[in-house]
């Protein structure tokens, strides 16, 4: 690693260790496939070969798992760069053996790498009779602002899960919903790898109701028939394509 890029080899693998400079500070990440998995953020780094991508350039073509052991590389490399010193009485932290944390000498002060929770909802509305049910799709106004994406965003504290997906959809397209239930997870997002983002599908509460945008996080946000959604649709590899997916597949059965 080097700042928020990774290196892999020119055909896109896996560096092993002794491609790497002697003495290099390696991170421990734990296993894949069995084999004894570690990260490091050498000196110089961005001086030795191979390629450097930034985190969704990698995650959009690397299989799992390498995508997710790519993404705690980046997430626990940054965290022990940026957490070298106690935010209680500065002083300096040093590793819990066996943990990913680190604890202060001086205050007993615990700081494990912590995760930002973030919720994303496909919502989708019945139609009449012999017509294809929609799914809500939203553009947002910054990011991939290209995209119909899922209304999503992260949870505050105090909030369940349920709790933040109702916030969130009120807030951004003023909708309520019902029958939410919980779809899978996920331990990345799009905009980066210290994101645990957990899906959920609704239906809204009200067939007859259209969403309004807040303007400040989304710029548009429509109806979509199941059967003609928009190609402009998030990347296959993320589990906002797989909600997309499942639910035009739940439609046709």
């Amino acid at each position: 690693m080097a700042g928020r890029k990774l290196l892999t080899a020119v055909d896109g693998s896996v560096l092993r260790v002794a491609d790497l400079p002697a003495g290099t500070d390696w991170v421990p990440l734990g296993t894949l496939d069995g084999v004894p998995a570690w990260a490091a953020e050498p000196a110089g780094a961005q001086d030795l070969p191979g390629r450097w991508q930034g985190w969704t350039a990698l995650a959009a073509e690397t299989p799992e798992p390498l995508a997710t052991l790519a993404g705690r590389a980046l997430a626990v490399v940054t965290w022990r760069r940026t957490h070298r010193w106690c935010g209680a009485c500065r002083a300096e932290l040093t590793d819990v053996p066996g943990e990913c944390a680190r604890r202060c000498p001086d205050c007993d002060l615990y700081v494990p790498l912590r995760l930002s929770p973030a919720v994303l909802v496909a919502i989708t509305r019945p139609t009449p009779a012999g017509r294809p049910d929609e799914l809500l799709l939203v553009r947002h106004s910054y990011g991939p602002t290209g995209l119909w994406a899922l209304v999503a965003g992260f949870v505050e504290a105090g909030e369940t899960l349920e709790a933040a997906v109702h916030r969130e959809v009120a807030e951004e397209v003023g909708l309520t919903l019902a029958g939410l239930a919980y779809f899978g997870s996920q331990p990345w997002a799009l905009s980066g790898p210290n994101v645990l983002l957990t899906g959920f599908t609704a239906t809204v509460a009200d067939p007859d109701a259209e969403p309004v945008v807040d303007g400040r996080e989304l710029a548009e946000a429509r109806w979509f028939p199941l059967d003609r959604l928009p190609a402009e649709l998030p990347p296959a590899y993320s589990i906002s394509r797989w909600l997309v997916d499942a639910t035009v597949t739940a439609a046709r059965r």
